[in-house]
C-alpha cells in the first residue's frame, strides 16, 4: 500500500465544502515529497499502515483526504467535511494536526494555513463582542485602544496590584491586564484581586470620564475558570483572560459557550513551542483563524517590533485572520460569513517610541499593550501611561515624536531612555 499514491489528486481544485490545509514538508531521508504527502493525507484521514478489510474503493473515495497541490516542499490537502464534527475544534486539530507530526515519513512538517468550509464556520459562535462590540463598550470609535500589563508580573498582593492598575488607568490606559502566569496564588488570591481591581477601575472611570477595563486572568481547570468568569460578570467586570494554548480548545470553547456577557481576551502563552520554528509545528495564522472561530474577542499576535519573534508579514496575516471578512488567497481563502471580527493585540517589549510604527503596521483596529514600556518609564507608571497617550495622539496627528517631545517631559524621557 505504501507504494500506491491513493491520496494524490494533483491539479484538482478543492470544493467550497472541503477543509483545506497547507503544509511545508521535509520528507525523511530516501522519501520523495510525493510519498510523504501521500502519507500525510492518509494518516490525517482514513489511512493506516497496512491493508484493512473494510477499506473498499467506495469507502476510500468518500472519506479520503486528497493532496491537490505540490509545489516544491509546499503541499495542500483537501479534506471532505464529513470527516469533522461541527463545533468541535479539538476534533478538527486531532484530525489535521494530530499523528502526522510524529510520522517517520517526515523529518519536519509545518501546518502553515487552514481554510474552514462554510458548514464548519457556521457551526462555531465566533466572538461575542468582537471589534465593534469592544469599541461600543468603551465609546472609542476611531483610535487604537491602549493598555498595560501589571509589572512585576507576579509577586504583588491585591492592594499593590490594584494601585498599579489605578495609576495606569488614571493617566490614560484603557485596559490593564494580569499577566499570563498570575492566576490565584497565595500572595494574590483571584477573588480579592478582582474586587480591588474592579473598584480601582471604577474610581479611574469616575475621575477621567473614560471607560476602563480590567482584564483578570481566569486560566485554570475548566470548572474553576467558569466560576471565576461568573464572578467577574457578577461584580460588573467586562473581560476575562484565557491562556488559550495551555487551557486548550476545549477550555476556550467552554468559556465562550457559557452564557456570560464577557469580552474574551486571548493570551498565547506557550504558542512559540510550536509556532516559532519555520520547519516544524503550526503557524500563528492557523491559531488566529481557529481562535476567532472558537470565540476569542481579542488575541495577542505579536508586534513585528519590540522583543517578540515574528515578521511583519506573519503578524499581518494573523491580523487579517482576526479582522477581515474575507482573507487569504487561492484554495486557502477564508470566507467568514457572519462571524464577527476580533481585535488583534500588539504586545511584547513595546514602549511609546514604537507607536508610530504600530499604527503604520496595524492601523487603528488594534490594542497596543505596554508592560515595561509604561512601568519602566523614568517617571514611573503614571508618566509612562501619559507618554503612551501623548505618543498615540502625535502618531495619529502625523506629528513626529521628537517634535511632540518639545512640549512633553514624559515623551522626552522616553526618547532619552529608549529612542524613537
Amino acid at each position: 500500500m505504501a507504494e500506491k499514491m491513493f491520496y494524490l489528486e494533483l491539479g484538482r481544485i478543492p470544493s467550497e465544502d472541503e477543509l483545506v490545509a497547507r503544509f511545508t514538508v521535509e520528507p525523511s531521508e530516501g522519501l520523495t515529497v510525493e510519498k510523504a504527502a501521500n502519507a500525510i493525507a492518509a494518516e490525517s484521514s482514513i489511512g493506516t499502515w497496512t491493508e484493512v478489510a473494510a477499506m473498499d474503493g467506495k469507502f476510500r473515495e468518500k472519506f479520503r483526504a486528497k493532496v491537490t497541490k505540490i509545489e516544491g516542499a509546499v503541499i495542500e490537502v483537501a479534506y471532505p467535511a464529513i470527516l469533522f464534527e461541527n463545533g468541535n475544534m479539538p476534533q478538527i486539530f486531532s484530525s489535521v494536526a494530530g499523528n502526522i507530526f510524529g510520522m517517520k515519513d517526515v523529518k519536519n512538517l509545518r501546518l502553515e494555513s487552514i481554510r474552514f468550509p462554510p458548514g464548519v464556520v457556521g457551526s462555531f459562535p465566533g466572538p461575542r463582542s468582537g471589534i465593534d462590540g469592544i469599541r461600543e463598550k468603551f465609546g472609542v470609535k476611531e483610535r487604537p485602544l491602549v493598555g498595560t500589563i501589571v509589572k512585576p508580573k507576579i509577586g504583588l498582593d491585591p492592594e499593590a496590584q490594584s494601585e498599579v492598575l489605578y495609576e495606569a488607568m488614571r493617566n490614560g490606559c484603557d485596559v490593564v491586564k494580569d499577566d499570563e502566569n498570575l492566576t490565584s496564588q497565595d500572595f494574590c488570591p483571584f477573588d480579592e484581586r478582582l474586587k480591588k481591581c474592579l473598584d480601582k477601575a471604577k474610581k479611574a472611570e469616575d475621575e477621567t470620564g473614560e471607560k476602563k477595563g480590567y482584564i483578570p486572568n481566569i486560566t485554570a481547570p475548566v470548572e474553576t475558570m467558569l466560576r471565576r468568569a461568573e464572578l467577574v460578570e457578577k461584580l460588573g467586570g467586562m473581560f476575562a483572560m484565557v491562556d488559550i494554548v495551555t487551557v486548550g480548545w476545549a477550555g476556550l470553547q467552554t468559556v465562550r459557550n457559557a452564557s456570560l456577557d464577557l469580552i474574551l481576551h486571548g493570551h498565547r502563552a506557550m504558542h512559540a513551542a510550536f509556532t516559532r520554528s519555520k520547519l516544524h509545528g503550526i503557524s500563528m495564522e492557523v491559531m488566529a483563524r481557529a481562535s476567532r472561530l472558537a470565540g476569542i474577542d481579542q488575541l495577542h499576535i505579536g508586534t513585528a517590533v519590540g522583543k517578540m519573534e515574528g515578521s511583519k508579514e506573519s503578524v499581518l496575516k494573523c491580523a487579517a485572520a482576526l479582522r477581515e471578512r474575507s482573507e487569504g488567497s487561492g484554495a486557502l481563502r477564508q470566507e467568514w460569513g457572519d462571524v464577527k471580527a476580533a481585535m488583534p493585540i500588539a504586545s511584547g517589549g513595546l514602549h511609546p517610541g514604537h507607536i508610530r510604527a504600530l499604527v503604520e503596521i496595524f492601523g487603528r483596529d488594534c490594542i497596543f499593550q505596554f508592560g515595561g514600556g509604561i512601568h519602566g518609564h523614568p517617571g514611573g507608571t503614571a508618566a509612562g501611561a501619559r507618554a503612551v497617550r501623548l505618543a498615540l495622539k502625535a502618531a495619529l496627528d502625523g506629528v513626529p515624536l521628537e517634535k511632540a517631545a518639545h512640549d512633553s517631559a514624559e515623551l522626552k524621557a522616553v526618547i532619552d531612555k529608549w529612542g524613537n
